[in-house]
């Protein structure tokens, strides 16, 4: 079911991580961001766009992980639109003839027949100095960074004061960094020092997982991803909620060990971190 966080906005949650699918309302249509996991949630959300008489005319996904790539043949042939470097890697992937092979690996078993794997990565790289996403409607504007994935991007919406945050600021899901990064921890504070600078003009952010919190929690999140990120540096143990017994989802713990791990890995081979 599709909810209103902010005018213009809608949000509807799947069952897989809390994994937010996002709807900016437009003159002519909707900008669909990040648009679900299953083929019957797609599917629904594509029935509630036609019931509120919104044809998809835009699509963007945020990176190129594979929740946040997929498509279905409801929402139609609009353009699909991710940064350069989001299109370059996912175009990288699915010119390998066993590219369904490699992320059927990673897919979660329990939902990895329900998902609509025809249609996806089938994304355009917009020009690198792309400031906002091409569409009639609100200004979107494009906070592309290096953090949590090749071409990860965030984006705000300004008029409406939301920020869609993509795997990020999560209140749920710690920080996943990109470990084959050259400088991950950084690039993961840089990304995180961006959103602190529209941060006063947020009322609302989405994250790709998890819940959708308010202007009163914008820099409490901020807050709470760089002191994980920062104890992950310092090779100590973060005091946060997320990985700890209470964790929402029990491999989390499991996920902060490889990490530090492989920055430890970093370290002893000299590999800047």
């Amino acid at each position: 079911m599709l909810k209103e966080v902010a005018e213009g906005v809608l949000v509807r949650e799947s069952e897989f991580i809390q994994s937010n699918s996002v709807v900016v309302q437009g003159r002519d249509g909707v900008l669909l961001i990040d648009p679900g996991i299953t083929a019957d949630e797609m599917a629904a959300l594509a029935n509630d766009l036609r019931e509120l008489g919104q044809p998809v005319v835009a699509g963007f996904s945020t990176h190129p992980d594979w929740d946040h790539v997929l498509w279905h043949a409801d929402f139609g042939d609009a353009p699909r639109y991710g940064t350069a470097r989001c299109a370059a890697s996912i175009r990288d992937l699915l010119s390998n003839a066993d590219w369904r092979a490699r992320v059927a690996e990673v897919l979660p078993p329990e939902y990895a027949e329900e998902l609509p794997m025809d249609l996806l990565g089938l994304i355009t790289g917009l020009p690198a100095d792309t400031a906002q996403i091409p569409w009639d409607g609100p200004q979107v504007r494009i906070i592309e960074h290096q953090a949590h994935a090749i071409g990860h991007a965030a984006l705000l919406i300004e008029e409406r004061g939301v920020l869609v945050a993509g795997d990020m600021l999560s209140d749920i899901l710690m920080p996943f960094l990109d470990l084959e990064a050259a400088n991950p921890i950084e690039d993961y504070l840089a990304a995180l020092r961006l959103f602190e600078s529209v941060a006063d003009g947020v009322d609302t952010v989405i994250p790709g997982h998890g819940s959708v919190c308010g202007a009163g929690q914008v820099r409490a999140r901020i807050k709470q991803d760089r002191a994980y990120v920062q104890a992950l540096r310092d090779g100590g143990v973060p005091d946060d909620a997320r990985v700890g017994p209470s964790a929402t989802l029990d491999w989390l713990p499991d996920v902060h060990a490889w990490q530090l791990q492989q920055l430890a890995q970093k370290k002893r081979d000299g590999t800047p971190e």
